[in-house]
């Protein structure tokens, strides 16, 4: 009651004036707060990313590892079914024939391996930008 009471004591002028001030220091309130939010996007884009690429990078180590043990088993195998079938045929069929099988492997796992890398989709990270996208749509509402 006493703030009310002391409200229409004052003269129109000065109650714009206060409304006035009031809605500047909100506005400026409302700027501060969509930087410290776009700054802790930025901060959380940046977590998500390094995390990612963490779990990426560890992940083509390995696969890098088991590429090179691969390729040397896979070398000592086509060297044992070309000396197998070197005693039904000539050494360059026998060899032919390694390859060709060789060929039959490779081809479909290279289109399943296609399909799968074209599943992750880009690296981008997707939480961050959603969140981006909802602060942005809601400070144009706020500001129109």
């Amino acid at each position: 009651m006493a703030a009310g009471q002391h409200l229409r004591e004052r003269s129109t002028v000065e109650l714009v004036k206060d409304l006035t001030h009031q809605a500047a220091t909100l506005v400026k309130q409302e700027a501060e707060l969509v930087k410290v939010e776009l700054s802790e996007n930025v901060e959380l884009a940046k977590a998500e990313m390094t995390e990612k690429g963490k779990k990426a990078g560890v992940g083509v180590g390995a696969a890098a590892a088991a590429g090179i043990a691969g390729l040397l088993a896979l070398g000592a195998f086509t060297a044992f079914l070309i000396i197998v079938l070197d005693e039904v045929m000539p050494t360059w069929a026998a060899a032919l024939c390694v390859t060709a099988l060789w060929v039959l492997v490779a081809v479909p796992l290279a289109f399943y391996a296609r399909t799968k890398i074209q599943e992750v989709g880009t690296p981008v990270p997707e939480k961050t930008l959603e969140s981006v996208k909802e602060d942005v749509a809601w400070l144009k509402d706020q500001t129109s």
